[in-house]
């Protein structure tokens, strides 16, 4: 295992069970058995540190990615697909990202970052909102249909089943019938 890796699990491992904002850089690279010098010289800072844990460290993100860039097969089965990946990668990461909006200032830093590097969580909306434009293309939905609507009423419901999930809301559908649901109720306003 190479240090990146090991650093990237030691930051996972801490961001996901103390949150973004309580972790410190020198607390991830002591769990790596390295020091803050050696994290820096693999990541920026903070934020490249969590996209790459975002990234290559969440099984769920590999799926959502693969979600979005599937274009075979039956639409209602594609967009279920990506409402699954959806409410697991946001089940997986909530805790680890929730944490940053307690603090104005790192928020606001974290923003910023995130800006310079053209990433951001608006780039699921986006990104979906490309799979829905070539349905449209493709004759499966309306031409008429509102895809920014569509996109954020897809994403925040499965952001929202997330968050319900670690609330325990007894009356909380399973994922997967919660994927279906949404997916039928939004082609019930967009399809062709």
């Amino acid at each position: 295992m190479t240090t990146r890796d090991k650093l990237l699990d030691a930051a996972a491992s801490l961001m996901r069970e103390q949150g973004l904002a309580n972790v410190k850089t020198r607390h991830i690279a002591a769990l790596a058995g390295y020091t803050e010098a050696t994290l820096y010289k693999h990541f920026i800072d903070k934020v490249d540190l969590m996209l790459a844990v975002l990234s290559e460290r969440s099984t769920a993100f590999t799926a959502l990615a693969e979600a979005l860039a599937r274009t075979s097969g039956d639409l209602e089965t594609r967009l279920t697909a990506i409402a699954r990946a959806l409410i697991d990668f946001y089940g997986d990461n909530f805790p680890m990202l929730a944490s940053i909006f307690a603090d104005r200032k790192l928020l606001e830093t974290h923003k910023d970052k995130l800006r310079d590097r053209d990433a951001g969580p608006y780039k699921v909306n986006e990104a979906l909102m490309r799979t829905l434009r070539r349905e449209v293309e493709a004759g499966t939905i309306r031409a008429d249909a509102d895809l920014y609507g569509a996109a954020g009423l897809l994403v925040g419901s499965c952001m929202q089943h997330a968050f319900l999930g670690h609330m325990g809301w007894p009356g909380r559908l399973t994922d997967g019938k919660a994927a279906t649901s949404f997916v039928r109720t939004l082609l019930a306003g967009v399809a062709s």
